[in-house]
Order: structure tokens, then sequence, then C-alpha cells
């Protein structure tokens, strides 16, 4: 009875005692980076095949192509389409290609496995997005470049016009002060000798102020009709109903600019959360697919 307790200590004592771990790191760097690139060069074929699709189901005319509410829900599922398989690839190539790994638990091996598969999808979104910044980085310094060219090109033309503009009309359609400036000398009864162009810009500035407070007020939407009265020759109620039409389009106009803002705000903000749930899709693939494939190059 004691000898059998003391082969039952010492069983004990002997599965307790600290073992030596091999020097061998278990994360995989050879099969990570050969499932990383390979993620990354799914991913560009399938992002240069959905903007193929993407461009084929738009149109420039009206009335034609795919709804903006259509486009960006096609967007998201195919950013999540190309996560899915770009990151089962890129994951499944990391645990077939590592080396087998001996005397280890299940367990571990499967923790292991799916790290890889983690770390292979997190070193293709790294690579992925430099080369993107890379890109987009050129883009627009050769966007820029050529706006600078032409922009200095029109503004050579343009200032000789606006500064002969500004000396007929007595100030700047870009002048704060030209608003106010126009009612310290604005007649009761202007008449018709007034140059076009002084005309023109007096009443684009009083539009714009309006337009900028959100409403005409009284006094400039009276000073306009009779402007309209004096230069078209058109009765009173005329000009008044004609001065309502144009302040009424000019509305419906900055309505209609605050929408297309608002709704491309909202495709962004869209595009951001799908391309983030997205990416969580992709990682989450990563790492199953490299438990499949681990699994599998143990097994055969």
């Amino acid at each position: 009875m004691p000898e059998v307790l003391m082969v039952g200590t010492s069983d004990v004592y002997a599965e307790n005692e600290p073992r030596d771990e091999t020097s061998t790191s278990g994360v995989a760097w050879p099969a990570i980076i050969g499932g990383a690139f390979a993620a990354i060069a799914l991913t560009l074929i399938l992002l240069a095949l959905g903007s193929g699709l993407g461009l084929a189901s738009v149109s420039p005319w009206p009335h034609f192509g795919a709804s903006p509410t259509t486009f960006t829900v096609m967007t998201a599922v195919w950013l999540i389409v190309t996560q899915w398989l770009a990151s089962g690839l890129g994951g499944y190539l990391t645990g077939r290609l590592r080396t087998k790994w001996v005397g280890l638990h299940t367990h571990e091996v499967f923790f292991r496995d799916t790290a890889n598969g983690f770390l292979a999808w997190a070193a293709a979104t790294v690579i992925g997005a430099a080369f993107l910044a890379a890109a987009a980085s050129s883009v627009v310094s050769g966007t820029t470049t050529i706006a600078a060219g032409v922009a200095s090109g029109a503004a050579e033309g343009t200032s000789q016009g606006a500064t002969q503009a500004a000396t007929r009309s007595g100030g700047s359609l870009a002048d704060p002060t030209a608003y106010f400036v126009d009612n310290l000398y604005r007649s009761d009864h202007p008449g018709v000798n007034a140059a076009d162009q002084d005309v023109r810009a007096q009443t684009t500035r009083i539009l714009l102020n309006g337009m900028w407070n959100g409403e005409v007020p009284a006094p400039d939407k009276t000073y306009l009709e009779q402007l309209v009265a004096a230069r078209t020759g058109l009765s009173q109620a005329d000009a008044e109903k004609r001065v309502d039409d144009v302040i009424a389009q000019e509305k419906a106009a900055e309505v209609k600019a605050r929408q297309a803002a608002d709704s491309a705000r909202k495709a962004g903000a869209y595009l951001s959360i799908f391309t983030a749930l997205s990416m969580l899709v992709g990682a989450f693939i990563a790492c199953v697919a490299a438990a499949l494939g681990g699994q599998q190059r143990d097994e055969y």
C-alpha cells in the first residue's frame, strides 16, 4: 500500500514538473506573409471587377441606371463578398502552409491557427491600406498640379474682368460690405438710366444676402420689384410676381443643393459603416479558414 502511494505521488510530481518548450515561435510568418499577399491579390481582382460592374450600373443620364440607394447597397454587398473571399483564401493558405506543431494539445493548435489567420488578415489590411494611401496621394498630387495650372490661366483672364466689373459697379460680389454699401446709396425711385451691369451686380448681392440669411428682407424685395418694373416696363403687380417667382426658384435650388449634399453625406457614412462591418467579417472568416486549413494539413 505505501508503495502504491509512493508511485502515485511520483507520477503526480512527474506530471507537474515544468517541461522545456521548443524554441520555434507559434507565429508562422512565412505562411502568414504568403496568405496575406494571396488575400491582397484576390482583393485587387475583386475590387477591379466590382468597379467595372458599378460603372456599368450607373449612368450620367437622368432616370437611367441604378439609383443612389441601389448603388450604395450593391457597394456594401460587394465589399462584404470581397472580404469574405479574399480573407478566406488568405486564412486557408496560412493554415495549410504552416509547419506541423508536434507535442501540442489540440486546443493550442486551434488557437495558433486562428491567431495566424488573424495576423494574415491584419497584414493584408495594413499592406493594402498603405498601397491605397500611396495611390490616392499620387492621384491627388497630379490633380492638384493640373488644377493649379488651369486656375492660374483662368485667374489671369478673370482678374481683369473682375477688376473692371468692380470698378463699374462700385464694389465686388465677394466683398461682404458691398450689400450694405448698396443700401447707403439706394434710391427710392430706381430709374432706367443705371448701367445694366450695375443693376445686375446689385441684384445678385441682394439675392445672395437673402440666400445667406434664409429670406429676402421686405425692403430688398420692394426695391427689386421697383428695379424690375423700371427696367422691363412691367406693371407693379407683374414685377412683384416675377420677383416672387425668382425668389421661390432660388429657394428651391438651394433646397435641392442641400438635399444632394445630405445624400452624399449619408452615402459616405453608410460606406464607412459597411467597410468596417466587412472588415470584421473578413477577420472572422480568416480565423475560421486558417483553423480549417491547419486541421486539414495535420490530417492529410
